[in-house]
């Protein structure tokens, strides 16, 4: 007759009784404690401290600067990758514009002197003239206008890649234009970007992105015979807004 081991009975009794009782209790305080705690933890460390500046999403992905490679005022090789780690102002433009350049750059340079002790803020200004605008033209233009700072780069290159850049890559708008004053049309806005290379915005009052910033009025003037306000003030905002994340 075999012996019944009555202490393992007991033992196996008491580890029944603990399962049923206190490892539900376990279980819900880690689900809401402790893995709650780890998640949130999880999501600062992915996203950083982000600020209220919208992304802009295209096709389900937030949009990014494209890879591009142009050569600069100082005759130096610039690619996406020099304004890494840098919360950058993209414009459009050319040195012999009559009208909307002249404004768009002196609020740009407005911009470089309240942002002048950030190493990690910059203007990308592509030409859409390469072939009058040479690195010799574009270095007067920057000594004419006061650019300083080490990553504002006037960028030329090859026309069709410019170009390509402009109405695909920043979807802002750039055209040869006979009939327009100085031959070219483009558009008078600034795209910020942000230090990962995503382009970002504020919300308008129905809260979608606006995408980009107005740069042919001046905060002085506030408001154009059109009646269209200025947004180099929102754009100074969300320039140090950026200037925070990480």
């Amino acid at each position: 007759m075999k012996k019944t081991n009555y202490s393992y009975i007991g033992i196996s009794f008491i580890i029944l009784v603990f399962g049923i009782i206190f490892v539900p209790r376990i279980v819900d305080r880690i689900s809401n404690d402790e893995i709650t705690k780890k998640n949130r933890l999880s999501q600062t460390e992915e996203q950083g401290d982000l600020s209220d500046l919208a992304f802009i999403i295209i096709n389900g992905e937030p949009k990014k600067v494209p890879d591009f490679e142009f050569t600069n005022q100082n005759g130096v090789i610039i690619t996406q990758d020099d304004y890494k780690d840098k919360v950058f102002v993209a414009e459009f433009f050319f040195t012999t514009c009559p009208t909307i350049c002249p404004i768009m750059n002196t609020n740009l340079v407005q911009i470089q002197e309240q942002f002048k002790n950030f190493e990690d803020f910059g203007v990308a200004s592509f030409t859409i003239n390469p072939e009058y605008d040479t690195v010799e033209i574009l270095k007067e233009y920057a000594d004419n206008y006061g650019i300083s700072n080490p990553n504002w780069h006037l960028m030329t290159g090859k026309e069709e890649q410019i170009y390509s850049l402009a109405n695909s890559g920043f979807n802002l708008y750039a055209a040869i234009d006979a009939d327009a004053e100085g031959g070219f049309e483009h558009s008078g806005y600034f795209a910020l970007i942000d230090k990962k290379g995503f382009f970002r915005s504020r919300k308008d009052d129905f809260g979608n992105p606006k995408v980009y910033y107005r740069g042919t009025i001046t905060e002085n003037q506030r408001v154009n015979e059109d009646g269209e306000e200025e947004e180099i003030s929102l754009l100074k905002e969300d320039i140090a807004k950026l200037l925070k994340e990480q």
